[in-house]
């Protein structure tokens, strides 16, 4: 039987296109940067994290619970600018998937969970609506991964069978969801592996 042909990539964005966003290695950084304690902020940020993702609290809200619950030295616009200064592209793989989709004239979405303004300003830096045709934002979408109805709703907005999409992401359990509805899934931990499983799908450059 002939193969179905993958038409379709769904991406993650931390750990595939970027660097983490606001992960617990970034978090960390900020509590020893601002002499925080990191035990605190992170049961803070674990409390109300599903919110803040899921575009049901703005940034400042979720920093007034996680941070300035209580007097600090530095402001709200200090912290803000260190979380996103935290971000870093990864070229590589940006330009490979740029190259698949340009070879194989792919649709490409973006299936992530982050903040509204975290996202934005990562789109934007990072030029990712270059290489991206639609977003699947938890903060936009009001779903977060691993909830089925978030890939569920990007099968929506693609419209292609599901078993023509590809979904890379670094979170096993991601994946693990994505695969159970059919999607043929691909857990990232670098270009070389990524690559090799894209040419057993029929994906190469």
């Amino acid at each position: 039987m002939t193969p179905v042909p993958i038409t379709t990539l769904f991406l993650d964005v931390g750990g595939v296109l970027l660097t983490n966003g606001w992960d617990s290695d970034t978090r960390r950084r900020a509590a020893d940067t601002f002499h925080l304690d990191f035990a605190e902020l992170d049961h803070r940020h674990h409390l109300t994290d599903d919110t803040y993702e899921s575009g049901k609290l703005g940034l400042d809200e979720y920093l007034r619970r996680v941070v300035f619950h209580a007097p600090r030295s530095f402001s709200m616009d200090e912290f803000k600018a260190f979380m996103l200064a935290q971000s870093r592209p990864f070229p590589e793989m940006i330009a490979f998937f740029r190259g698949l989709k340009s070879r194989y004239r792919l649709k490409v979405a973006v299936v992530s969970n982050e903040g509204r303004e975290l996202t934005a300003y990562r789109i934007l830096t990072f030029k990712l609506a270059d290489l991206v045709d639609f977003f699947i934002a938890s903060c936009f979408v009001h779903f977060r991964k691993p909830d089925e109805d978030i890939y569920r709703l990007a099968l929506d907005v693609a419209q292609v069978p599901v078993e023509q999409v590809a979904y890379v992401d670094d979170r096993a359990m991601f994946v693990e969801a994505a695969q159970g509805l059919g999607l043929r899934g691909i857990i990232h931990t670098d270009l070389k592996t990524t690559e090799l499983k894209l040419m057993e799908l029929g994906l190469s450059l």
